[in-house]
C-alpha cells in the first residue's frame, strides 16, 4: 500500500484534543494510553495501593470522557496536564474521603488520618513527573513514524534527538541543509499535535 504524502492526511490536521473533543475512538484510546501512565504516577504519589490506584485511575477516566468537551484553555496558565491532574487529585480526595467514612463508622481514626498525611498529586515532582512525560513521548514518536518518509524521520532522529549540526545530516543523507530543517519541523510540528497539552 503507497504511503499518503507526508503531512496530507486528516488524521494530521488536528490536534490529538481536538480529535479527543469530537469523540473520535482511536483518538480516545490514544489519550488514555498517553496520559494513563501520568494518572497512575499521581495516583501512587498520592499513597494509593495498587487496587485502589486502578479504582480512582478508572474514575478519573470517567471524568475526563464526560468533562473533555468543555475543556478550553481561556486563562493563561490553562493546560491540559494541570486540568487532569486536579481531576486525579480531586478524585484521590474523594477515594480517602470515602476510606475515613467506613473507618469511622468502624470506630477508626486511621483512613482519617492518612487522609491529611498523603501526599498531594497537585504537588509536582519535576525529576519523577519528567521521566514519566519522557514515556509519553517516546509513545507519540512511535505513533507518528508511520507518518514519514524514511529520510525524513532519520533527519529528524539526527537532528533533534542525537543533535547533529544539519549540514552533518545533509550530507550522510543527501538532502540540502534546508531540506533537513523542513524535515525536523515536520516531524516536531506532528509530535506537537500529537502531545498538546501534555508538556505545557
Amino acid at each position: 500500500m503507497a504511503q499518503a504524502p507526508e503531512g496530507s492526511s486528516h488524521a494530521t490536521s488536528m490536534t490529538l484534543l481536538a480529535k479527543v473533543q469530537a469523540q473520535e475512538a482511536e483518538a480516545w484510546e490514544r489519550f488514555v494510553e498517553l496520559y494513563a501512565p501520568l494518572v497512575h504516577y499521581w495516583c501512587r504519589k498520592a499513597g494509593l495501593g495498587e487496587a485502589d490506584t486502578a479504582d480512582v485511575f478508572q474514575e478519573v477516566f470517567q471524568s475526563v470522557a464526560a468533562k473533555i468537551a468543555a475543556f478550553r484553555r481561556d486563562r493563561p496558565g490553562d493546560t491540559l496536564r494541570g486540568w487532569l491532574r486536579t481531576i486525579a487529585a480531586n478524585k484521590v480526595r474523594d477515594h480517602f474521603r470515602r476510606s475515613a467514612g467506613k473507618a469511622s463508622a468502624q470506630g477508626g481514626t486511621s483512613a482519617q488520618r492518612l487522609m491529611h498525611e498523603v501526599a498531594d498529586p497537585l504537588v509536582e515532582d519535576e525529576a519523577e513527573e519528567i521521566n514519566v512525560l519522557q514515556g509519553s513521548v517516546r509513545r507519540a514518536l512511535d505513533w507518528i513514524r508511520g507518518d514519514f518518509e524514511p529520510q525524513t524521520w532519520q533527519a529528524f532522529l539526527q537532528t533533534q534527538v542525537e543533535e547533529r549540526p544539519p549540514a552533518e545530516v545533509a550530507a550522510e543523507l543527501g538532502m540540502t541543509a534546508a531540506a533537513v530543517r523542513k524535515a525536523k519541523y515536520r516531524v516536531l510540528r506532528r509530535l506537537r499535535e500529537e502531545l498538546d497539552g501534555l508538556l505545557d
